[in-house]
């Protein structure tokens, strides 16, 4: 049995868009997966990476982020 950990939950406020991360563990063991579930509206777009693309994918918007003026950002819904 797959066993399938929520980790973070974001509403993002332009778009209305709620992101999901959890993490996934299969019985059989090996490498826990990072599932990425996005809902935009009715539609859900979702797919699993390793734990290097993640790290890859995170390190990409830090630098993104960096890039970016101070500005007052709206503030995510934590639920």
């Amino acid at each position: 049995m797959t066993t399938i950990t929520p980790l973070e939950k974001l509403t993002i406020p332009l778009g209305g868009q709620v992101i999901e991360l959890q993490q996934l563990d299969y019985a059989g063991g090996g490498m826990s997966l990072l599932r990425t579930r996005i809902r935009e509206r009715s539609r859900f777009t979702v797919f699993e990476i390793d734990p290097q693309s993640a790290r890859l994918w995170g390190e990409a918007l830090l630098r993104w982020v960096q890039t970016q003026e101070p500005t007052q950002a709206p503030k995510a819904d934590p639920s």
